[in-house]
This record gives structure tokens, C-alpha cells and sequence, in this order.
């Protein structure tokens, strides 16, 4: 049992550890600057528990990744009419009004007070879309709910494509069994696939923008991969018989481009049944994400996450 002055006797104490010296000393990691605009995460897809699971935990990454960083959720379908909905589930305009409305009442408190307070030099708010790639529609919702509050906001380019990305395929597709964890391993996976579906949503654009992530996947895994629109009827079954004609895959999987509230409910298991193929995970909250989803914010925001090193 711990007391105030630490813990008890036999158990371990964690010491911080010593700073490096000399040239190879790691740098300090950024801070968010004070008055930074903060970081509005605009999910898609119907609101659900699991989403904001996947929105907070990537929201965590990204604030380990710049402490001090102001962080939130907007949903881009949430429910602005009934309050306990809207409390669990805000919607994306509502969240942004309220921001900018905080940011106002915090300078006015401020020179009521007798305090200096420079005019604001930035947006009161980015939006990163939760977005692996471009989706039109999404996108264009998105923009509506800006355009509907009171803030000044900026939006912040979609999360890919991005060779963590690929990664994150590929980690799913080891997870599921379908895919080697490591080249350099001597061991093989009996069930692993000769032949990745690359499947995504958002139209033509969106399949485009996941070829590129494609291609870094084929390198990674050594095998052909295709990309396809989920939300396209006949899409998955199309690439799957031109993976086996072109390419004699025999053994396909199917990796979700998607970290998974874009896709409306039953989209990849009736994507499996056409292609006739098991299929990963979606990406879910990757650790990766958050580091991306800070990296767009930090761009749009003209944030440097270069520190210097002290």
C-alpha cells in the first residue's frame, strides 16, 4: 500500500530517466503553442460508441504527440435534437460554434481585465477529416457544417495516402492471419493470400488515392494488390477476377482501406461473399492515425513539429 510520501516498502519506484547528452541526445518533443487553434476530428458515418472509441483513442496519440494540444470530436452526422444524443454524439457544426464562442468569451474575460490581448492571428479551429482518403460527399458535409457555425475554422487535407498507412494494412492483414508480420521471418503463413483487394469508399477518387497506398503495400508484402470501391456495386467481385486472371492468384484477401465509420453496416461482408474471400480488420484507431491526424493539423495550422533540441 502506497503513503503520502511514496510507495511502500518492496515495491519499485519508477525514476525519470536521464536525459542524453552530446549530439545524439534525443530532441524535446513540440509543444502546442498558446493559442493554437484546436483540433476538431470530423467523423463520418452514423454515430455509435465504437466510433467515438476509435476518434478518442487517436485523439490520445495525437495529444502524446503534441502535449498541450486542444482536442476535439465532431460528428459529421451527429444529432443536434435530442440533448442526450448531442451530448454523447456532438455534431460538428455545434462543436466548432462552441469553440469559437469559448475562444471570444476567453478574450473578452481577458480585456475586461485589464489584460493586452492581441487580435487573433489564426483559425479558432481545424478539422481533420477522419479520413483515410478523399471522399466527395463526406467532404462536402464537412464543409457545410463549417460554413454553418460561428468560428473561423480551417480544414486540414485527409489522412492519406501515406506509407504508415501501408503499414497499417499490412499489420491488419497479420493480425487476420492473411499476411506474413515480418519478410525476414523464415516461417510461412499457410493461409497467407497471393492476391490483396484493396477496398476503400469515396467514389474514383478515393479507389485512385488507395492505389498509391496499394503500391506500397505490394512492395511490402510482395504480392499484387488491386484497389476497389466498397460502395460500388460489383467493384470487389470485378478486381478479384482480374487479380486471378491476370496475376493466378488463387488465394485472395480482402484489407479495408477504411478506419471503419465511413463504410455503412454489411458493406465488406457483402464485398467477402462476391469475391468469395476472407478479409482484415478495418484500420480502426492505429496508432499511426494520431500521429497523422496531428501532422494535417499542424500543417493547416502552420505549426512546426520540428523541436528543437535542448
Amino acid at each position: 500500500m502506497s503513503s503520502p510520501t511514496g510507495p511502500a516498502n518492496g515495491l519499485p519506484v519508477r525514476m525519470p530517466r536521464p536525459r542524453q547528452t552530446g549530439r545524439h541526445r534525443r530532441p524535446e518533443p513540440a509543444v502546442a503553442p498558446e493559442g493554437a487553434p484546436a483540433l476538431v476530428l470530423a467523423v463520418p458515418g452514423a454515430p455509435s460508441a465504437a466510433s467515438r472509441g476509435y476518434a478518442e483513442e487517436i485523439l490520445s496519440i495525437g495529444r502524446s504527440e503534441l502535449p498541450g494540444l486542444d482536442a476535439h470530436i465532431g460528428f459529421v452526422e451527429g444529432d443536434a435534437g435530442d440533448d442526450t444524443a448531442a451530448a454523447e454524439f456532438p455534431g460538428l457544426s455545434a462543436v466548432l460554434t462552441a469553440i469559437g464562442q469559448q475562444r471570444a468569451a476567453r478574450a473578452e474575460f481577458a480585456r475586461a481585465n485589464g489584460q493586452d490581448v492581441p487580435p487573433p492571428s489564426g483559425p479558432d479551429a481545424v478539422v481533420v477529416p477522419l479520413l483515410v482518403g478523399p471522399d466527395g460527399d463526406l467532404l462536402r458535409r464537412i464543409r457545410r457544417a463549417m460554413m454553418d457555425c460561428s468560428a473561423a475554422v480551417e480544414l486540414a487535407d485527409v489522412l492519406g495516402p501515406h506509407p504508415l498507412l501501408a503499414e497499417a494494412v499490412h499489420v491488419r492483414l497479420s493480425e487476420a492471419g492473411l499476411a506474413r508480420a515480418d519478410r525476414a521471418r523464415l516461417f510461412t503463413v499457410t493461409t497467407a493470400a497471393d492476391g490483396i483487394i484493396l477496398a476503400t469508399t469515396g467514389g474514383p477518387e478515393a479507389v485512385q488515392a488507395a492505389g498509391i497506398t496499394g503500391m506500397l503495400l505490394a512492395a511490402r508484402l510482395a504480392v499484387p494488390v488491386m484497389a476497389a470501391a466498397l460502395d460500388q456495386e460489383g467493384s470487389v467481385a470485378a478486381v478479384a477476377d482480374e487479380l486471378r486472371q491476370s496475376s493466378g492468384a488463387v488465394q485472395l484477401a480482402l484489407a479495408p482501406y477504411l478506419i471503419g465509420p465511413e463504410a455503412a453496416d454489411g458493406l465488406l461482408d457483402t464485398a467477402c461473399k462476391e469475391a468469395g474471400c476472407a478479409a482484415a480488420d478495418a484500420l480502426g484507431a492505429y496508432p499511426a492515425l494520431g500521429k497523422l491526424a496531428v501532422a494535417q493539423y499542424s500543417r493547416a495550422a502552420g505549426i512546426s513539429l520540428d523541436a528543437p533540441v535542448h
